[in-house]
């Protein structure tokens, strides 16, 4: 589902941002990116999400070779990817059910089909009942389950959580992460690039430590390990 190899990404002089790196995510897998600040996580994210181009090496996610991929092409290439972010980016002058259909409107869905999917993403994420609130009215927790929902909405084959937990306390954490969990057992390929230690050593998934853009250990049923 997601192939990297012999990947680099330099953004100047000095060491690479990404510095390498060799990974191979197979479907339905769940894998957890870690390390210190500046490690090159937050990079390879962009770059698997298209927002930056590698300096050498060869991307392939769901099938598309990354590198020389036409600019036209790339909005619908990242209908395949659910992007969740820290800092959950909703809008804030719409309401629940709007943050979710706006990720549809995007892409053309037409309005029957919005109306049956965006009721059904928010049942699975917990929030069927508040699909009318506003984004100031509702928990860290609940904003980052609309995060998840609008991520979801469309189905996408791989989902990509930057710190999706940076901004919540622990025991919501812990629900986001079960969240997670579920929705990779469901079948969506799960990539989280964080920097909690209690998660990442209590869920035993796999774990792919970043140090200095390299990639420095991959571990099946791994712990948060500091480079």
């Amino acid at each position: 589902m997601i192939d990297l190899v012999d990947v680099s990404k330099s953004y100047g002089k000095g060491l690479p941002a990404v510095n390498h790196a060799n990974l191979h995510v197979e479907k339905g897998e769940f894998v957890f990116v870690v390390g210190s600040s500046g490690s090159g996580k937050s990079t390879l994210i962009k770059l698997l999400m298209k927002e930056l181009d590698s300096t050498s090496g060869r991307i392939t996610v769901s099938g598309e070779r990354l590198e020389g991929m036409k600019h036209r092409r790339v909005a619908k290439y990242r209908r395949k990817l659910g992007v969740v972010f820290q800092d959950f980016r909703l809008l804030r002058d719409r309401n629940v059910y709007e943050n979710v259909a706006f990720a549809q409107r995007v892409i053309g869905r037409p309005t029957r089909v919005i109306r049956k999917r965006v009721p059904e993403v928010l049942q699975e994420v917990g929030l069927a009942n508040k699909y009318k609130s506003y984004p100031d009215e509702l928990s860290g927790g609940e904003q980052q389950r609309v995060a998840l929902a609008r991520a979801l909405v469309n189905r996408p084959d791989i989902l990509l959580a930057d710190e999706p937990t940076g901004n919540l306390d622990p025991r919501t954490s812990e629900e986001i992460m079960a969240l997670l969990e579920e929705i990779n057992q469901r079948g969506t390929t799960v990539l989280v690039v964080t920097h909690n230690r209690e998660i990442v050593n209590s869920m035993k998934k796999r774990v792919v430590t970043m140090h200095e853009g390299m990639i420095i250990s991959d571990e099946k049923e791994g712990e948060y390990h500091e480079a």
